[in-house]
């Protein structure tokens, strides 16, 4: 018996014709399918069912409370104190509190003037507003363009301050932080920060300040974003898609259930207060606007989410920019999540049942189960299921709740309906960068702390299409520049399995993976997006 078994998993003579190799690999096959592969892919289906009902359970919970939000909940300007501000003819501008503004910048070339500009523009007494320009620049024409725009809008009586640091540490955290160490900062009770693309409605403070002047107990007033370049590309029409959802549903869903979100990094305005209540700025993640966020939720400090305060902003339009952008923001929720799930256990001051909603719902499902589910359950485990087939994944979870899922997604921007389905590929496609980030994060791995800043075109490509072009050489052809191999070894994965299931499935899930291995081939060779021509 012994040597049968011995003889049945070593080849008598390794060199042969290539049929007789396949004949190995398939006997092999044979033997571990049954009592190994079987049982560990019915495995990995129940996970995966169980992930897909969290993440269904979560998005019906959302959808629900949405609803009751919309129907029946008052406005924000009615569930707290809200007076405007208007101009006090005896005391004159001194009725307004004192706001720093900051703009942390890096290597803004293409839109620091529209920044500054619309900082500078707000509708506050200049005498009661500092704006700070926290250039971390290594560009040295780009530095004297911007220290130059700041010297212009301070001759027009503006109070700008220049501010540069010698190393760049703690990236934008490090900027934030050191930006409020300045003397002058000290007699500001509010700070609000825009980030380089992002263009402000004269009226922003006039709206958001009211909240935290009159209500002490709130830390933060987040308004929400919108997308000047949203029609440039496909990409950009995705990515409104998946953030119109963030904003309309998630951050309305925290703000009105717990007061409590995740700070997204610009367009908010916080108490000075809070910030150094909850331990400052910290760079220990690539996510600090969070990390500050869950601190100070942590210290019983409430938020509030605007969502008719909105502010112009610019998407990355590069596939290389989304997907630098796409790795900070799923690795870093993991990171920060591994170094804080034991601090929101054992905090005191909040309630039990807003610790479960940020641990569980705040950060496990959103920022953890989603993105694995996705890219296991749509990339691997329905696919080898086909290969296996006496593993088999139910109706329900294969095509029932995914199919509710999307729908719930879809109603943050019901103008893009229509490219739902192909929303959907693209997000599985992105699935599968979000969960190697997450996993980077959750243990901690070499590129937990990278941090590239997120490109912006700004009006570059528009500028660049209306010069002149002079006949020139086309520039070599960059290999690592535009083709992913890991994309495009999914799309060939992807294509055996719906090849299989042409032949001999019953389910026809072909016709997703045809469909799917396109998108993957598409990204695979990097034609998402604007191709930015070389200059």
């Amino acid at each position: 018996m012994a040597e049968v078994s011995a003889k049945s998993f070593i080849p008598e003579s390794l060199p042969g014709a290539s049929a007789n190799i396949a004949g190995q690999i398939g006997l092999l096959w044979e033997l571990i399918r049954a009592p190994l592969i079987v049982p560990l892919l019915r495995i990995a289906v129940y996970i995966c069912l169980a992930m897909s009902i969290m993440v269904f359970i979560e998005r019906l919970y959302m959808g629900i409370v949405i609803i009751l939000v919309k129907l029946f909940w008052k406005k924000p300007q009615k569930r707290y104190k809200w007076e405007a501000m208007e101009d006090d003819l005896e005391s004159g501008s001194a009725a307004f509190p004192m706001v720093l503004v900051q703009i942390p910048m890096f290597n803004e070339k293409e839109v620091y003037k529209i920044s500054i500009g619309a900082a500078c523009n707000l509708s506050w007494p200049a005498d009661r507003m500092v704006i700070q320009v926290l250039d971390d620049s290594t560009d040295l024409i780009i530095k004297d363009m911007v220290e130059k725009e700041c010297i212009r809008w301070a001759s027009k009586g503006l109070n700008i301050r220049y501010q540069i640091r010698e190393t760049r540490g703690g990236y934008k955290a490090g900027a934030l932080k050191e930006g409020l160490k300045r003397d002058y900062v000290k007699e500001c009770e509010y700070v609000v920060i825009f980030d380089a693309d992002f263009r402000p409605e004269p009226d922003f403070l006039r709206r958001s300040i009211p909240f935290l002047v009159h209500n002490p107990d709130i830390a933060l007033v987040q308004g929400r974003w919108r997308f000047v370049n949203a029609n440039e590309c496909l990409l950009t029409r995705m990515q409104e898609m998946s953030l119109d959802y963030h904003f309309k549903v998630e951050q309305e869903v925290g703000s009105s259930t717990h007061a409590f979100f995740g700070f997204n990094g610009t367009g908010g305005v916080w108490r000075i207060a809070a910030i150094n209540e909850a331990g400052g700025w910290k760079d220990r993640t690539t996510v600090e606007d969070m990390d500050l966020a869950v601190r100070a939720g942590l210290k019983g400090w409430k938020f509030v989410y605007l969502g008719d305060l909105q502010v112009k902003s610019e998407l990355p339009s590069t596939f290389k920019a989304f997907r630098f952008q796409q790795h900070r923001w799923s690795c870093g929720p993991g990171n920060l999540f591994r170094k804080m799930v034991k601090e929101i256990v054992k905090n005191k001051k909040v309630s039990l049942w807003k610790k479960f909603y940020v641990i569980y719902s705040f950060f496990f499902v959103r920022k953890i189960i989603a993105h694995m589910f996705t890219f296991f359950f749509y990339c691997v485990v329905l696919p080898l299921t086909i290969l296996v087939p006496e593993v088999e994944v139910p109706k329900w979870g294969a095509i029932y709740i995914p199919c509710i899922i999307t729908t719930l997604n879809s109603v943050g921007t019901p103008r893009s309906f229509h490219l739902l389905f192909y929303w959907i590929l693209f997000e599985n496609v992105m699935s599968f960068h979000r969960t190697k980030a997450t996993f980077i994060g959750l243990f901690e791995a070499k590129r937990a702390n990278e941090w590239v800043v997120t490109e912006k075109l700004g009006d570059a490509l528009k500028n660049k299409s209306n010069t002149k072009a002079t006949p020139k050489k086309l520039p070599l052809f960059k290999l690592g520049d535009r083709i992913l191999l890991h994309e495009l070894g999914f799309a060939v994965f992807l294509f055996v399995c719906g090849c299989y299931d042409f032949l001999y499935g019953k389910n026809n899930y072909f016709i997703y993976l045809f469909l799917q291995v396109i998108t993957f081939t598409i990204a695979g060779f990097g034609y998402v997006g604007t191709i930015v021509p070389s200059s």
